[in-house]
């Protein structure tokens, strides 16, 4: 009997997760790295790359996500005063205190 397909392995775990076809799925590359360094006119091409160039690593792999069900939110301002429970003084104090004991 033939492996499945990469094809029926993702429409296998897309079933097993409840995936729905509408759904806002994306496919990425990750594993991968980006020269964010400017190495100007003259550069070493076996060491260096010029900046914004992709490298894809040899361990690289493909991810795949369901950004309809993705649970993130991004924070939020609290709705309350910020009152904690140990006023930033008195850890002061004790560092200070903790300090001179050692």
């Amino acid at each position: 009997m033939d492996a499945p397909s990469v094809y029926e392995q993702v429409s296998s775990l897309a079933q097993k997760y409840g995936w729905e076809e509408g759904d806002n799925i994306v496919v990425e590359m990750a594993g991968t790295q980006v020269s964010g360094i400017d190495v100007g006119e003259v550069y070493n091409k076996k060491w260096q790359s010029p900046i914004g160039t992709r490298k894809y690593n040899k361990d690289a792999f493909i991810v795949i996500k369901n950004l309809s069900r993705d649970p993130f939110e991004s924070s939020k301002p609290m709705d309350r005063e910020h009152k904690p429970q140990h006023p930033y003084e008195i850890w002061k104090r004790l560092t200070v205190v903790s300090k001179t004991n050692d």
